[in-house]
């Protein structure tokens, strides 16, 4: 019984012809593997095939079928090694060496700005050499870490890449060729840059302090005569794709996927506050009751200064929003001084979505997380104040000559009308200015 359990484990296992049980004993642990030119091999397989035979004639007729089967296995086998050898040996190579090819490095050209023009560089990046020359002194202790081995991507074309697509809002991989990487070399050089811009945002996005508050004033009394104004307030709203899980939470009230971003602006178009962690179902009266503006407009409450807010927004102490039902003369100057005052806001929007494309729904909705669109848009408006800051002009490829175009006036703000809630202030400013 042991002999036959043995001569079973022989076929069954798909050992290679080439080796084959030795001569048989009565014991599996006697029988030794045999070379198959060896006189031991013949005889033992003669002496398997007349055991076979005489004992286990079913058995014997399975053998024959694996050893055919085995034969033919062995012969493509053995042809694929012969092959394979043939290659190895024409090269003169020895077995234990033999290395994978691999194709030679690409290194593709990277952008400069030193061969570019003025006009275009700012066309491309919506700044100007010196801005971005600047930009990358302040960024380069966080973009060092991205440079680990002589290709590695310099922290200029790491900003210039980002800034690209920022002001074309195309895709990863049409920025990443324009700038000499691949497309998961651009991915991380854009989450890099966004983070390390994002930690100089409190120098970039400011509120207007106690100082400030006489200029800022007088600027906002030049648009519409109405004084003591610091600020106008309103959201905008920006196309991404949604999650799955809660994408109805996103879908605004024009019928598209948003967030919806609250910023007060300057009479200069200069951003001084931008909350972009809303979805673009919340209504704008929540988002400015749940930010930080009522806690800083209290602070600023003892001398005397007020925003200016559309009719989605109630009646504050500190807001000003238009007279629904005017009934008097006055109640008509002030909304049409309102009116004149708070477009600044569809200005800046207009400015800020023209100058960088991908907020802009020309640009197609944004292909990511909500957390990384809103790290988009505060850079957006973080670049954006800079370029006001160093009056760099706005630049269109299509414009005539490379000239100034002129911003469009998107209206995104709310037409749902809230309750007023404190009408006293703005019922004295009326009385006392437009009377």
């Amino acid at each position: 019984m042991a002999v036959t359990s043995a001569a079973v484990r022989t076929v069954t296992a798909g050992v290679h012809r080439h080796w084959l049980l030795g001569p048989i004993g009565s014991n599996v642990n006697q029988c030794r593997i045999a070379p198959r030119s060896s006189t031991a091999y013949r005889d033992g397989v003669q002496r398997q095939r007349s055991y076979l035979t005489s004992h286990c004639p079913t058995l014997q007729a399975k053998f024959r079928i694996m050893n055919r089967v085995l034969c033919k296995l062995w012969v493509r086998t053995s042809e694929l090694v012969d092959s394979v050898l043939t290659v190895v040996l024409h090269r003169h190579r020895p077995l234990g060496h033999v290395r994978r090819w691999r194709h030679p490095p690409v290194y593709r050209p990277l952008v400069d700005l030193s061969t570019m023009e003025e006009r275009h560089v700012i066309i491309t990046y919506r700044l100007d050499r010196g801005t971005i020359l600047e930009l990358c002194a302040q960024l380069e202790p966080d973009l060092m870490s991205a440079i680990r081995q002589p290709t590695g991507i310099p922290p200029l074309v790491q900003v210039v890449s980002v800034l690209h697509f920022l002001a074309s809002g195309s895709f990863q991989t049409t920025v990443a060729v324009a700038s000499g990487m691949s497309q998961p070399m651009f991915s991380n050089v854009q989450s890099r840059v966004l983070s390390a811009q994002l930690k100089q945002m409190r120098s970039y996005i400011v509120f207007p302090q106690v100082e400030d508050l006489p200029s800022v004033k007088g600027d906002f009394y030049a648009l519409g005569h109405i004084p003591n104004i610091i600020g106008g307030i309103d959201g905008t709203h920006v196309a991404l794709v949604p999650p799955r899980r809660s994408e109805q939470v996103y879908r605004n009230r024009k019928s598209y996927y948003s967030m919806n971003v609250q910023m007060v602006c300057l009479a200069d178009q200069y951003n001084s506050h931008v909350n972009a962690k809303f979805p673009g179902s919340v209504h704008d009266a929540y988002i400015l009751l749940n930010s930080s503006i009522p806690y800083v407009m209290g602070q600023l409450q003892r001398h005397c200064v007020w925003l200016l807010g559309d009719s989605g927004y109630p009646s504050l102490s500190w807001l000003l929003t238009p007279v629904r039902n005017p009934r008097t003369r006055a109640e008509e100057c002030y909304n049409e001084a309102h009116g004149r005052t708070r477009r600044i806001m569809e200005r800046t929007f207009g400015l800020l979505k023209a100058r960088f494309r991908c907020l802009h729904m020309t640009g197609g909705s944004l292909f990511y997380s909500p957390k990384k669109v809103c790290q988009i848009i505060v850079a957006c408006c973080m670049f954006h104040n800079l370029a006001l800051r160093r009056q760099v002009p706005f630049l269109q490829e299509d414009s005539p000559d490379g000239g100034v175009v002129a911003a469009v006036e998107p209206v995104d703000s709310e037409d749902e009308e809230v309750e007023e809630e404190d009408i006293d202030n703005r019922n004295s400013v009326i009385l006392q200015y437009f009377q």
